[in-house]
């Protein structure tokens, strides 16, 4: 109602100063009575109210229609009414979500192709970093194991690509199964030895006994191997101990990673599960990317796992999981 008064307040305007000099007019002429002016101003009025009443009718789908806003896109058409604006604003509204859709689904088949292309580019590229594995895996000497520290990095860079393209269609990759939080947590520490040896970092793992959560292993192994990678990446000072701890809390599984690092800056604490982020830590570990703690945050969630992260400068972090 609104909308039409609105839409209508220039003809109302009009007719009321039309009103007013037909009347005034009356009054010059000095024939008619103040009875007769009257009467033509109330008949006029009324024929007035009783085109607006009309109009309304007639279009108050419409009017309805314009200030609402639609909650998904198939409320998008315009009004069902068979009045001539109506009928050419809903072909409007109809044509424009057309060429919406198709937009849309050429930008989504793309979309499609290069997360493929990426995948297809990832599997492609850990071939020849295996056999480069198996090359070196005999060898000795500073030069060798420098090798193998780069690729592990690689190897590392390019799972985060994988992962990263894939979080888009997660509910198609993904099988949840009960897992042993002990094994999980010994398999993922074996894999990351050369990691530990090289920063002269040691895992500790104390979790209680037949501790078994529920989750998805391939997606729960990479977001371990995120938090510990980036605990392992913080912590400066040789011999210090990457200690994960498993327990029950109010009938939950939790899983405590604490390291003893250098620490986050209270002010960046809001901001660390951001992507791209890197922070104060970010300017002086120039390996940081801002993408580790942003993909943890984004499986658990999918996964139905809560993370937290809680840190002192100067003592380390904790990353808590709650399962």
């Amino acid at each position: 109602m609104k909308l039409f008064l609105r839409e209508q307040k220039t003809l109302i305007l009009v007719y009321l100063t039309q009103l007013a000099v037909i009347t005034l007019v009356y009054r010059l002429d000095g024939g008619s009575a103040v009875s007769v002016s009257l009467y033509a101003d109330i008949l006029s009025t009324c024929l007035l109210l009783a085109y607006l009443g009309f109009r309304y009718i007639s279009n108050r789908t419409f009017y309805e229609r314009m200030t609402a806003r639609p909650s998904t896109l198939d409320e998008t058409g315009g009004p069902s009414q068979d009045t001539p604006l109506a009928e050419s604003l809903r072909g409007l509204l109809t044509h424009q979500f057309r060429l919406y859709k198709n937009d849309l689904h050429s930008y989504r088949h793309k979309l499609e192709e290069h997360i493929h292309f990426i995948n297809q580019w990832v599997h492609g590229m850990k071939t020849p970093l295996s056999v480069i594995h198996l090359i070196i895996q005999d060898k000795d000497g500073p030069p060798f194991t420098a090798i193998g520290d780069e690729l592990d990095r690689l190897k590392k860079g390019l799972e985060t690509v994988l992962y990263t393209a894939r979080l888009d269609t997660f509910e198609h990759d993904f099988y949840v199964e009960r897992l042993e939080l002990q094994t999980v947590l010994r398999r993922i520490t074996s894999e990351q030895k050369r990691l530990f040896i090289r920063s002269r970092v040691y895992p500790s793992i104390m979790v209680e006994d037949n501790i078994v959560v529920t989750s998805d292993e391939k997606w729960l192994s990479f977001v371990l191997t995120q938090i510990i990678t980036n605990a392992v990446r913080y912590t400066v000072k040789e011999g210090a101990v990457i200690h994960l701890t498993g327990y029950i809390l109010n009938n939950r599984v939790v899983l405590d990673i604490r390291d003893e690092g250098v620490g986050i800056p209270q002010g960046d604490l809001p901001r660390v599960f951001d992507p791209y982020f890197t922070g104060v830590n970010g300017r002086n570990f120039q390996e940081s990317t801002g993408m580790g703690l942003y993909l943890v945050k984004q499986i658990c969630t999918k996964l139905g796992h809560e993370v937290s992260i809680i840190s002192e400068v100067g003592k380390g972090s904790t990353v808590r999981i709650v399962f």
